[in-house]
């Protein structure tokens, strides 16, 4: 990468871009503390943020620390969490989890990957996005939204793990600016580069980044849009209901704290 002036350029463009359209990002799971940010992550893999929201209302009403967590029974807590997937796993995982806390780290979560990792169901992905959000250590978590948009704008090769775009992305955008980077990728991704019927020309990155990509001629010429012209742009239609936008999230996020902190 730094090999390549151009791809720091382009990164710059990009970050300006993010940082306007989400200038403030929350993070996407409702929760209370660092405890129930790790419970919400946990059950996040292959699930929806919003299902996830649906579930959570209930289970920290009744499950809100790692006391109450370890001591629910396996059924109990299948019933809440079933309709998210891989649900008798996380279940499990879950009340392990916290287990483990009361036992080895007095009942709080851990702040370094080599103890998080330790905990039942808890990969580096989760372990990165608690490290970042959490305590806000400086990481780069990728997800499928975040490897997908680091190939798609050309910084990464399209058969690179996510090790390979987690040190790209690492290397390209500043480090005071991954944990917000690391959520505005994914609130983009959702928004304006989606997977599937992704219209270049439609999205503000992929309309100037993609005809560079592709070696076209007289491309050098091409820049971005103006952040006013952006402002103006319609993003595409959600591809999921349970997909979160970031202004829907800022005002889901409003009504959860009303609801569970006021």
């Amino acid at each position: 990468v730094t090999k390549n002036p151009h791809l720091f350029e382009r990164a710059r463009e990009i970050a300006k871009i993010l940082q306007h359209l989400y200038p403030d990002p929350p993070v996407p799971l409702n929760h209370l503390d660092n405890f129930t940010l790790l419970v919400a992550v946990m059950l996040s893999a292959q699930t929806t943020d919003g299902k996830v929201n649906d579930v959570t209302k209930e289970l920290f009403k009744q499950c809100g620390t790692p006391k109450k967590l370890a001591a629910i029974s396996f059924e109990e807590l299948l019933a809440i969490v079933r309709s998210v997937g891989l649900a008798p796993t996380k279940s499990r995982n879950l009340i392990k989890m916290a287990q483990m806390l009361l036992d080895n780290f007095d009942g709080k979560v851990p702040s370094t990957m080599e103890e998080l990792v330790q905990l039942p169901g808890v990969g580096r992905k989760t372990a990165s996005v608690i490290l970042c959000q959490a305590f806000g250590h400086p990481s780069m978590p990728v997800d499928t939204h975040i490897h997908r948009l680091t190939v798609r704008w050309g910084l990464a090769p399209a058969n690179a793990t996510v090790q390979h775009v987690e040190g790209v992305l690492s290397e390209l955008f500043s480090r005071d600016t991954w944990g917000a980077m690391h959520l505005q990728m994914i609130y983009f991704g959702r928004e304006w580069c989606q997977a599937r019927r992704h219209e270049a020309s439609d999205c503000p990155i992929c309309s100037w980044v993609c005809s560079k990509q592709k070696g076209k001629k007289n491309t050098d010429s091409l820049r971005p849009h103006s952040l006013e012209a952006i402002s103006k742009m319609s993003s595409p239609k959600k591809a999921s209901k349970k997909i979160i936008l970031y202004s829907e999230r800022l005002k889901a996020l409003a009504e959860f704290e009303d609801a569970f902190v006021n």
